[in-house]
């Protein structure tokens, strides 16, 4: 029986490295964790590079993503969007020129993604921005077609997501990740995939 090859490429900052789990796998090793199939093969390949704004993820994913790709597989694109475009003083215009230039070079190679929204912190005057700017990063990827996973709402007010932020210094932790991980796997994860929901 022939078997499907998914080859997932990520792009994103610390958090997309997990930087704060002590189990050393943040979001995206958790949600590979549960990606299984007896039919597909999953290739991963993380390019997380830290305090990276939307500005810097645009001018260099396409080299570093592009050399991951392959001819014999489904090349699968993970956008793990931060919170940076916030501390460089990027206009919300801006900011979604950066996305849309993202997308639209993976639409054009006929690349899925899938966009994982900024989370949001503990300032509640700089969560304010993050969520406008979260709105504005779902905008441009549902108008594209490309699943977005907000991970700025269901966070926002959850008790747990701030107290391991409190008690991490800012960055998530094991119950962080955890959450966030779910948020991903539980809102577009499997059908982004060609995959059938696990039965819980």
């Amino acid at each position: 029986m022939e078997h499907r090859t998914i080859r997932l490429t990520a792009i994103g900052d610390e958090l997309l490295a997990g930087h704060g789990d002590p189990r050393a796998l943040g979001w995206y090793g958790r949600v590979l964790a549960r990606t299984t199939s007896d039919e597909t093969r999953f290739e991963s390949y993380s390019l997380a590079a830290p305090g990276e704004g939307s500005e810097a993820l645009a001018s260099r994913w396409f080299d570093e993503a592009s050399r991951r790709f392959g001819d014999n597989c489904e090349n699968r694109l993970v956008v793990a969007l931060s919170d940076r475009d916030l501390d460089l003083g990027l206009s919300t215009a801006r900011s979604r020129l950066n996305l849309a230039n993202i997308l639209d070079s993976a639409s054009q190679m006929s690349i899925k993604a899938i966009v994982v929204g900024p989370a949001p912190g503990l300032d509640d005057e700089r969560n304010r921005r993050l969520g406008e700017l979260s709105t504005v990063f779902a905008d441009v990827a549902t108008r594209r077609h490309h699943h977005y996973v907000d991970t700025f709402t269901p966070l926002l007010n959850h008790a747990q997501w701030r107290t391991d932020l409190a008690a991490n210094g800012g960055l998530p932790g094991q119950a962080g990740y955890g959450l966030m991980a779910w948020l991903v796997l539980h809102r577009g994860w499997y059908s982004w995939l060609g995959l059938p929901e696990p039965r819980p």
